[in-house]
């Protein structure tokens, strides 16, 4: 009986220590980061495609043809963006926003764009909508 424990307890403490090893490397390859602007000017220029989070600062989004101009802001730092591509349709100022593409020192070009919204939808003549409650407010 003694020879079995001495084989069983360090062959499982292997198994859990390889499963947790095998589990963070997924999760990791998984997680999304994103940088802020405060963070974005540390960063050296053209070091890849960077993902950059941040609100919308109001009264600067500018429509152009194929593209939208913005500046994003953490409360400390606010940097350009220029997001090649239509925005998505619920893009505004004062949204949170995650776009992804590079940073030359001076302007981030994007052309990825993910919107922060809540569960609530509105209809156009301003009611609210909540999913699972079935009825509009």
């Amino acid at each position: 009986m003694k020879r079995y424990r001495l084989f069983v307890f360090p062959a499982v403490g292997m198994l859990l220590v390889l499963l947790g090893f095998l589990g963070y490397g997924l999760l990791s390859d998984s997680l999304v980061y994103f940088k802020t602007p405060t963070e974005l000017m540390q960063v050296t220029p053209d070091t890849g495609r960077i993902r950059l989070g941040g609100q919308v600062m109001g009264g600067t989004v500018v429509q152009e043809e194929g593209a939208v101009a913005f500046e994003v802001g953490d409360g400390q730092t606010v940097v350009a963006v220029l997001h090649k591509g239509a925005p998505s349709q619920l893009f505004n100022e004062e949204i949170g926003v995650v776009v992804e593409g590079r940073w030359d020192g001076s302007i981030f070009h994007s052309d990825t764009m993910l919107i922060k919204h809540d569960e609530q939808y509105r209809t156009e003549d301003g009611a609210t909508y909540r999913p699972g409650s079935g009825s509009e407010e």
